[in-house]
């Protein structure tokens, strides 16, 4: 199946933490077995790392903050053109296949 979501793309969050929903952000991984997207900035989360030193490894202890998973379907791809969330459709030009925009039809790849 082609994904309609890729890395570098604008999305927006329409559904999850109430203080996340509505935030947009870039898409920084994607993770395509689990259905999972990595958004810049949404659904931060926490990690209390003690310090550890094996082989010349130094890694400072402390509070690491980190982007979190989210599934797939709580995101929605922003059109550059129309800047709103929208659905994405996939139509064939040629051999190739490409992403359009199912408001306003603009391509966005």
């Amino acid at each position: 199946m082609k994904q309609k979501i890729k890395r570098g793309d604008q999305v927006e969050v329409i559904t999850g933490k109430a203080a996340d929903k509505g935030k947009r952000g870039e898409v920084i991984r994607v993770s395509t077995k689990d259905h999972k997207v990595f958004v810049q900035g949404i659904n931060i989360r926490t990690k209390h790392q003690k310090q550890v030193q094996s082989q010349g490894k130094n890694i400072s202890p402390g509070i690491v903050k980190f982007e979190g998973s989210m599934d797939i379907s709580n995101v929605m791809l922003v059109c550059k053109k129309c800047n709103k969330p929208t659905r994405v459709a996939i139509k064939q030009e040629g051999d190739k296949s490409i992403r359009v925009c199912k408001k306003c039809g603009a391509k966005l790849d």
